[in-house]
């Protein structure tokens, strides 16, 4: 059996799953969960409840695609449910009753106990791989996974991928073999059919944060340092344009958003994205665009190129780009940092050198004259080795004229240090402290006073362990309203 090295609960909709991390004695880690199961004579009395309830409960396209109609459409489910539960057995328990109802639930709205591992906030993956092997998990403490569960046939995951689609009003199937969708809870869903997925039908839940992480999180887990954050922030509050880098899953998207908790809430915010992953603070001004996919006939697509064109007629005063892919793109982002708005954009690169040769050569080809746009680079990296996310180089763009052409290199300011794990100074800078001075007016002493400042109250936050993205939000957005205030009684902070 092995040895629980940890347990937790799972609620969903009156039912709980029962999770345990089992460590057997060959060191290998498992995810079970424990789900109470209905006996073969109820299973039958609910499938005639729910022929029931699908007959008398209509249900529209919008229900199933927004978040707060499918929420109304539930509890009206469990409003027949319970009806028609007390009328075939009167003298049913109120808690049988919920149980029998959650099944209920689970079963036609969603996606039976597939469901609990995306409820599941310890979880950032979820991959049904085909029907002869276990889902398995990202689980962010231990890693990948095998669970106890198993999908019985692939026609099955063939279902699952079909409720995804209608859900977003598109098709799977062996013509159309391919489906990238989002679920109501912002969950990225990737499905895969047979043959094109040879070992079986596929589908990679990617999870949306629940609750993402903040500035407070990353600096406890020594992801950054507060000198760091004091420097984005500094730059963010002056409208610098910052380039987040790094490799697979080490954190760029979620750099990203923490960083724009630091926005001034005067400000217009567009966000461009192909999933939607970014939460920011409710009190700032914020629109979130996302892309569409074509449909079936190959119409109706809305890319990023779009969005990123129709945003600079939407007087956006920052932009927000998901991930900077191609050319076109990046032409229309580097137009808009040159025409004054403010950008901020990830791109797939390990270190600040590696992200001007990536900038300046297929597929994005940007002119090298452009980058001089570019403020500050943050580089993120993950050593899966020891399974965790770090700031990996913050630096520059320095440019020069050459005869033929302009050169551009990098300048690291800050660099992580893995033999002491830590981000340290480790050369002056050449470009982004003199561009601050210039557009604000601020001298050197009073750009220090400010990250001083700012360095206190991250201090303060991460002491009162102030954490959610709305309460960081609201004493940065009491910093901006009054500064002064805050920065004297910042031993005072509080939620």
């Amino acid at each position: 059996m092995g040895r629980i090295i940890e347990k937790y609960n799972i609620e969903m909709e009156e039912l709980t799953g029962e999770v345990e991390i089992i460590e057997s004695e060959e060191k290998e880690i498992t995810y079970n969960i424990k789900i109470l199961q209905p006996s073969q004579a109820t299973s039958a009395l609910l499938d005639e409840i729910r022929n029931s309830l699908i007959t008398e409960v209509a249900i529209t396209g919008t229900e199933i695609l927004e978040r707060k109609a499918l929420e109304e459409l539930k509890q009206r489910f469990k409003q027949k449910a319970d009806t028609i539960i007390s009328e075939v057995i009167p003298s049913i328990k109120p808690q049988t009753k919920k149980y029998l109802i959650g099944i209920l639930l689970n079963k036609m709205l969603g996606l039976g106990e597939i469901e609990f591992l995306v409820d599941d906030p310890n979880l950032e993956e979820v991959v049904l791989l085909s029907s002869k092997e276990p889902v398995r998990i990202y689980h962010k403490k231990y890693g990948w996974l095998k669970t106890n569960i198993s999908i019985k046939t692939e026609e099955q995951i063939q279902n699952f991928s079909n409720i995804i689609a209608r859900r977003i009003g598109r098709q799977i199937t062996t013509l159309n073999p391919l489906l990238d969708a989002h679920l109501v809870t912002g969950d990225r869903v990737n499905a895969l059919l047979y043959p094109i997925s040879y070992k079986g039908n596929t589908i990679t839940i990617r999870k949306f944060a629940r609750d993402p992480w903040t500035v407070t999180d990353f600096i406890e887990n020594k992801t950054c340092s507060t000198e760091i954050f004091a420097l984005i922030w500094l730059a963010v509050q002056y409208e610098m344009n910052i380039l987040i880098s790094g490799g697979t899953a080490s954190g760029k998207t979620t750099m990203l958003n923490i960083c724009m908790s630091f926005m001034p809430p005067n400000h217009r915010i567009l966000s461009i994205e192909d999933t939607r992953e970014l939460t920011l603070p409710s009190f700032l001004y914020w629109s979130p665009l996302i892309t569409r996919q074509p449909n079936p006939e190959g119409k109706g697509e809305i890319t990023m190129l779009d969005l990123l064109v129709n945003s600079l007629r939407m007087r956006p005063d920052r932009i927000i780009l998901g991930e900077m892919r191609k050319k076109d793109q990046a032409e229309v982002l580097f137009e808009a940092m040159h025409t004054g708005h403010s950008v901020y954009a990830t791109v797939h690169a390990d270190s600040v050198g590696e992200t001007i040769t990536r900038l300046t050569n297929p597929p994005i080809s940007v002119p090298k004259n452009l980058l001089s746009a570019v403020n500050l680079n943050v580089v993120m990296f993950r050593d899966r080795r020891k399974g965790i996310r770090r700031v990996y180089q913050i630096g520059e763009f320095l440019s020069s004229q050459e005869e033929t052409a302009t050169s551009i290199t990098p300048n690291l300011i800050y660099r992580w240090k893995p033999e002491i794990d830590q981000i340290v100074p480790h050369a002056k800078s050449l470009r982004f402290f003199e561009n601050l001075s210039r557009h604000t007016g601020l001298s050197q002493k009073e750009i220090n006073r400010d990250l001083k400042e700012k360095t206190n109250i991250l201090n303060e936050l991460v002491k009162k362990k102030i954490r959610t993205i709305e309460d960081i939000g609201k004493i940065i957005n009491r910093y901006y309203l009054d500064n002064v205030r805050v920065t004297k009684n910042n031993k005072k902070i509080k939620k």
